[in-house]
Protein backbone atom coordinates (compact mmCIF):
# COMPACT_ATOMS: atom_id res chain seq x y z
CA UNK A 1 0.00 0.00 0.00
CA UNK A 2 1.33 3.62 -0.95
CA UNK A 3 2.24 6.32 2.29
CA UNK A 4 -0.74 7.73 2.14
CA UNK A 5 -4.53 6.22 2.65
CA UNK A 6 -7.94 6.39 2.92
CA UNK A 7 -6.93 6.61 6.78
CA UNK A 8 -4.66 9.81 6.37
CA UNK A 9 -8.21 11.53 5.37
CA UNK A 10 -10.39 13.02 7.99
CA UNK A 11 -14.11 12.01 5.86
CA UNK A 12 -14.31 8.84 7.26
CA UNK A 13 -14.29 9.90 10.93
CA UNK A 14 -15.76 13.36 11.07
CA UNK A 15 -19.46 14.67 10.47
CA UNK A 16 -21.04 15.88 7.16
CA UNK A 17 -19.54 19.09 5.97
CA UNK A 18 -17.26 19.31 9.61
CA UNK A 19 -14.13 20.31 7.77
CA UNK A 20 -9.81 20.13 9.22
CA UNK A 21 -8.65 23.85 8.99
CA UNK A 22 -5.38 24.01 10.30
CA UNK A 23 -3.26 22.18 12.91
CA UNK A 24 -1.12 24.21 16.02
CA UNK A 25 1.94 22.90 16.67
CA UNK A 26 3.06 24.41 19.98
CA UNK A 27 -0.31 22.90 21.26
CA UNK A 28 -1.18 20.21 18.97
CA UNK A 29 -4.26 20.84 18.52
CA UNK A 30 -6.55 20.70 15.27
CA UNK A 31 -9.00 23.06 14.39
CA UNK A 32 -12.50 22.14 12.29
CA UNK A 33 -14.86 24.43 10.62
CA UNK A 34 -18.47 23.24 10.19
CA UNK A 35 -20.89 23.96 7.51
CA UNK A 36 -22.09 26.96 9.43
CA UNK A 37 -18.63 28.80 9.40
CA UNK A 38 -18.37 27.71 13.27
CA UNK A 39 -14.93 26.85 14.40
CA UNK A 40 -14.51 23.68 16.49
CA UNK A 41 -11.18 22.38 18.00
CA UNK A 42 -9.76 18.71 18.96
CA UNK A 43 -8.63 17.85 22.65
CA UNK A 44 -5.26 19.53 23.14
CA UNK A 45 -2.21 16.80 21.85
CA UNK A 46 -4.54 14.67 20.37
CA UNK A 47 -5.63 13.83 17.18
CA UNK A 48 -8.65 11.91 17.85
CA UNK A 49 -11.56 12.88 20.60
CA UNK A 50 -14.16 14.81 21.09
CA UNK A 51 -14.61 18.27 19.36
CA UNK A 52 -15.59 21.38 21.75
CA UNK A 53 -16.76 24.60 19.70
CA UNK A 54 -14.78 27.51 20.10
CA UNK A 55 -15.58 31.29 20.24
CA UNK A 56 -15.64 32.29 16.28
CA UNK A 57 -11.85 33.43 14.96
CA UNK A 58 -10.98 34.34 18.50
CA UNK A 59 -9.86 30.67 19.86
CA UNK A 60 -8.01 29.71 16.23
CA UNK A 61 -4.09 31.11 16.47
CA UNK A 62 -3.16 33.33 14.08
CA UNK A 63 -3.25 31.99 10.46
CA UNK A 64 0.67 31.80 10.18
CA UNK A 65 1.09 28.73 12.92
CA UNK A 66 -1.97 26.59 11.46
CA UNK A 67 -0.86 24.14 8.92
CA UNK A 68 -3.23 24.98 5.45
CA UNK A 69 -6.16 23.38 4.45
CA UNK A 70 -6.12 20.78 1.55
CA UNK A 71 -7.79 22.47 -1.60
CA UNK A 72 -8.73 19.22 -3.77
CA UNK A 73 -11.62 16.82 -2.65
CA UNK A 74 -9.19 14.25 -2.12
CA UNK A 75 -7.67 15.23 0.82
CA UNK A 76 -4.32 16.33 -1.32
CA UNK A 77 -2.82 19.78 -2.60
CA UNK A 78 -0.76 20.75 -5.02
CA UNK A 79 2.88 20.55 -3.99
CA UNK A 80 3.83 23.36 -6.27
CA UNK A 81 1.84 26.59 -7.22
CA UNK A 82 1.80 26.21 -11.10
CA UNK A 83 -0.51 23.36 -12.16
CA UNK A 84 1.87 23.00 -15.30
CA UNK A 85 4.96 22.47 -13.20
CA UNK A 86 6.01 18.61 -13.22
CA UNK A 87 5.91 18.56 -9.16
CA UNK A 88 2.42 19.73 -9.19
CA UNK A 89 -0.31 17.19 -7.87
CA UNK A 90 -2.15 15.03 -11.03
CA UNK A 91 -4.94 13.68 -9.66
CA UNK A 92 -5.74 10.86 -12.56
CA UNK A 93 -2.56 9.42 -11.91
CA UNK A 94 -3.46 5.34 -10.93
CA UNK A 95 -0.43 4.61 -8.16
CA UNK A 96 -0.78 0.55 -9.65
CA UNK A 97 -0.24 1.52 -12.79
CA UNK A 98 3.01 3.18 -12.27
CA UNK A 99 4.08 0.33 -10.12
CA UNK A 100 3.28 -1.94 -13.16
CA UNK A 101 5.45 0.69 -15.62
CA UNK A 102 8.44 -0.07 -13.06
CA UNK A 103 8.52 -3.18 -13.58
CA UNK A 104 8.22 -3.68 -17.12
CA UNK A 105 11.06 -3.43 -18.06
CA UNK A 106 12.36 -6.59 -15.69
CA UNK A 107 8.80 -8.24 -17.65
CA UNK A 108 10.57 -7.53 -20.77
CA UNK A 109 14.44 -8.74 -19.70
CA UNK A 110 12.95 -12.48 -18.98
CA UNK A 111 10.69 -12.01 -22.01
CA UNK A 112 13.63 -11.70 -23.88
CA UNK A 113 15.67 -14.71 -22.25
CA UNK A 114 12.78 -16.60 -22.43
CA UNK A 115 12.55 -16.64 -26.53
CA UNK A 116 16.64 -16.70 -26.82
CA UNK A 117 16.29 -20.00 -24.75
CA UNK A 118 13.63 -21.23 -26.97
CA UNK A 119 15.44 -20.24 -29.94
CA UNK A 120 18.69 -21.61 -29.30
CA UNK A 121 18.02 -24.49 -27.05
CA UNK A 122 14.65 -25.60 -28.04
CA UNK A 123 14.59 -25.46 -32.01
CA UNK A 124 18.11 -25.66 -32.71
CA UNK A 125 17.08 -26.48 -36.10
CA UNK A 126 15.69 -22.79 -36.67
CA UNK A 127 18.99 -21.24 -36.15
CA UNK A 128 21.67 -23.88 -37.50
CA UNK A 129 21.76 -23.51 -41.58
CA UNK A 130 22.84 -26.76 -43.22
CA UNK A 131 25.20 -27.03 -45.89
CA UNK A 132 23.80 -28.67 -48.82
CA UNK A 133 26.30 -31.42 -50.19
CA UNK A 134 28.04 -31.84 -53.56
CA UNK A 135 25.96 -31.06 -56.37
CA UNK A 136 23.07 -29.08 -54.80
CA UNK A 137 21.98 -25.45 -53.76
CA UNK A 138 20.62 -24.10 -50.60
CA UNK A 139 17.06 -22.82 -51.09
CA UNK A 140 15.00 -20.71 -47.91
CA UNK A 141 11.76 -21.07 -47.28
CA UNK A 142 9.91 -18.01 -47.65
CA UNK A 143 6.79 -17.65 -46.17
CA UNK A 144 3.87 -19.45 -47.66
CA UNK A 145 6.02 -21.86 -49.40
CA UNK A 146 4.91 -25.22 -49.26
CA UNK A 147 7.13 -28.85 -50.71
CA UNK A 148 5.18 -28.99 -53.78
CA UNK A 149 5.16 -25.58 -54.83
CA UNK A 150 8.94 -25.44 -54.10
CA UNK A 151 9.42 -28.71 -56.38
CA UNK A 152 7.40 -27.15 -59.41
CA UNK A 153 8.62 -23.52 -58.93
CA UNK A 154 12.59 -25.40 -59.59
CA UNK A 155 11.18 -27.51 -62.38
CA UNK A 156 12.46 -31.03 -60.38
CA UNK A 157 10.17 -33.89 -59.44
CA UNK A 158 8.61 -34.38 -55.90
CA UNK A 159 10.10 -37.45 -55.07
CA UNK A 160 13.82 -36.11 -55.89
CA UNK A 161 13.17 -32.93 -53.45
CA UNK A 162 12.42 -35.79 -50.32
CA UNK A 163 15.38 -37.56 -51.98
CA UNK A 164 17.86 -34.70 -51.44
CA UNK A 165 16.07 -33.64 -48.49
CA UNK A 166 15.53 -37.00 -46.42
CA UNK A 167 15.24 -34.97 -42.89
CA UNK A 168 12.34 -32.29 -44.52
CA UNK A 169 9.09 -32.38 -42.77
CA UNK A 170 6.89 -30.35 -45.51
CA UNK A 171 3.59 -30.35 -43.03
CA UNK A 172 4.62 -27.44 -40.88
CA UNK A 173 7.38 -26.13 -43.71
CA UNK A 174 8.75 -23.49 -41.65
CA UNK A 175 10.18 -20.42 -43.24
CA UNK A 176 13.61 -20.36 -42.97
CA UNK A 177 14.57 -23.33 -43.07
CA UNK A 178 17.15 -24.60 -45.94
CA UNK A 179 16.41 -27.09 -48.81
CA UNK A 180 18.35 -28.65 -50.60
CA UNK A 181 17.99 -28.49 -54.62
CA UNK A 182 19.88 -29.64 -57.34
CA UNK A 183 22.12 -26.90 -58.97
CA UNK A 184 20.95 -26.74 -62.82
CA UNK A 185 17.03 -25.90 -61.06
Amino acid sequence: MGRWTQYDEDDYRLPEGMKRVGYDASTGRYYFRDRDDSFWQGAEGSEYGELTRGAASASVPNDSDLEAAPTYSNGYQLLSADPNSTMAHKPNIDINASAYRTLFPFFLLIAVILLLVWRLVLSPGLSARENCPGETKAYFVQPGDSCWDIAKAHDIPFEKLQVLNPKLQCDPLMPGTTVCLPKGA
